[in-house]
């Protein structure tokens, strides 16, 4: 617990100093407010008005006005005993703590929701219009600058611990196993759980991730007869829609036992036993005497973790057959040296979303693949198609808040509306990235017809992508 500063000559002679932080005037001196905030509550008062505000509070207060006169959206901000902006705004926040008011100030907008999360924080009003409010509060939450070099050590400790093969499984299940139903409600019919692919600007939820799957198996050319592998195969969509449409083997592998029994049971409803099978099994683990011709990584490479990005990539070269292809799908960094978003943003994600998860920058997962032994054929950002994804979801989510309430605790419930909106807002000011990498174990041994040193099933032209 932090000390009360001792009254006297000292405290009079250093008043709490203050400094521009985002453009806005804050105490910089935390505890001191801290300390006067509990008076304040212990009910010290002026006169017989109400408690007398912190004077640090005070003074920051016009700062604070013209912070919420300059957002895009009319908000309304209370606190205990005070409040702020426009009183009648569709939009309302209210803090239950006065020292939250700090972290508003500072574009906390992480600590924010984990405040909302544990109920200390409410929010009335639209999660498009909370997100633009969250924006112009957090400015720029992708450092540029590379922690130090005993910062990223720790790091790279910290990720081999927290990804060894029992640890994934609990963290994949901590987040895909919480409730078939309750992810039903803002999926897709074929609940895919990652970006769609809007190929034309009318199109449907449900349409843009058919277009997604189909994407995915024309980039690799998939064909009748070919052993294809779906790493992350979530509930089971590109598994059957690439044997269903292109007549491949299908082996798909999952560490969710609710997407294991699900895909299950669509295997032996379609009629497809034989042809696909799912295994509960960690990419590790999995270890098949004949190599793969096509591999899809679809939204798990954000669950490897950075330590162990070379190694992931080392196996999938393993598992592929000389001249096969494989499909790398995940979210990147938006910059260079951030092991997370700024603002509390990242340890929110893994805190209440996705325990243990780590993004790279695409340089980097480009350099981890190229380690790996594997030669990198197309990239392709799909960013705004995330982006366009989320708020799909979002606005599910939200038409649907009352079922959503009935599957889940209110603190899930909070925790994912703000995580599919804030996740929306992130991808399309550029702070995360989504990455199609394609790549091949390429045949060392030459071509007799054109003479070419590396093969593989890649053509090195785009005619096998129409439209």
């Amino acid at each position: 617990m932090p000390q009360r500063p001792c009254p006297g000559r000292e405290q009079a002679r250093r008043p709490p100093r203050l400094r521009l932080l985002n453009g806005t005037a804050v105490a910089s001196t935390r505890l001191r407010v801290m300390d006067q905030e509990a008076e304040w509550a212990a009910g010290r008062r002026v006169g017989q008005g109400e408690p007398a505000a912190p004077a640090a509070a005070v003074r920051v207060l016009p700062g604070l006005q013209r912070q919420l006169a300059s957002l895009p959206r009319p908000l309304a901000l209370a606190w205990p005993g005070g409040s702020a902006g426009a009183p009648r705004a569709a939009l309302r926040v209210t803090l239950h703590r006065r020292r939250q008011l700090l972290g508003f100030m500072r574009g906390r907008i992480g600590d924010l929701a984990d405040a909302h999360v544990r109920g200390e924080m409410d929010i009335e009003g639209s999660m498009r219009d909370l997100m633009a409010v969250a924006g112009a509060l957090v400015r720029d939450p992708v450092p540029q600058r590379a922690p130090p070099p005993w910062q990223q050590a720790i790091a790279t400790l910290r990720s081999h611990w927290q990804h060894r093969p029992w640890r994934d499984a609990a963290q994949v299940r901590a987040h895909y196993d919480l409730s078939d139903d309750f992810f039903a409600l803002f999926l897709d019919p074929r609940r895919v759980y990652s970006c769609a692919y809007y190929a034309a600007p009318g199109m449907t939820l449900a349409q843009a991730q058919e277009a997604k799957l189909d994407l995915v198996c024309r980039k690799l050319q998939l064909a009748p007869g070919q052993r294809f592998l779906d790493i992350g195969a979530g509930w089971g969509a590109l598994l059957l829609w690439a044997a269903q449409h292109y007549g491949v083997q299908a082996t798909g592998i999952t560490l969710s036992r609710h997407q294991h029994a699900h895909v299950s049971r669509l295997i032996e409803d379609a009629g497809l036993v034989g042809r696909v099978e799912v295994k509960l099994l960690d990419y590790r683990e999995l270890q098949d005497a004949a190599p793969f011709d096509r591999i899809a990584s679809v939204g798990m490479f954000e669950h490897v973790g950075r330590a162990r990005l070379v190694d992931y990539f080392g196996h999938l070269h393993r598992l592929l057959r000389p001249g096969g292809v494989l499909l790398n799908h995940g979210i990147a960094a938006g910059g260079l040296d951030n092991h997370e978003l700024g603002a509390g943003m990242g340890r929110f994600i893994d805190r209440y979303i996705f325990p243990g998860g780590e993004l790279v920058h695409v340089a980097q997962a480009t350099q981890a693949l190229a380690r790996g032994g594997l030669e990198l054929l197309d990239a392709e950002n799909l960013r705004p198609h995330y982006a366009r994804t989320l708020w799909a979801w979002s606005d599910t989510l939200e038409a649907q808040i009352d079922q959503a309430r009935a599957l889940a605790s209110e603190a899930t419930v909070r925790a994912y509306r703000l995580y599919l909106a804030g996740s929306a807002l992130c991808f399309e000011r550029g702070w995360l990235s989504l990455y199609q990498l394609l790549a091949a174990r390429s045949d060392v041994a030459p071509d007799s017809a054109t003479g070419w040193p590396a093969r593989c099933d890649y053509p090195f032209t785009r005619r096998h992508m129409p439209g």
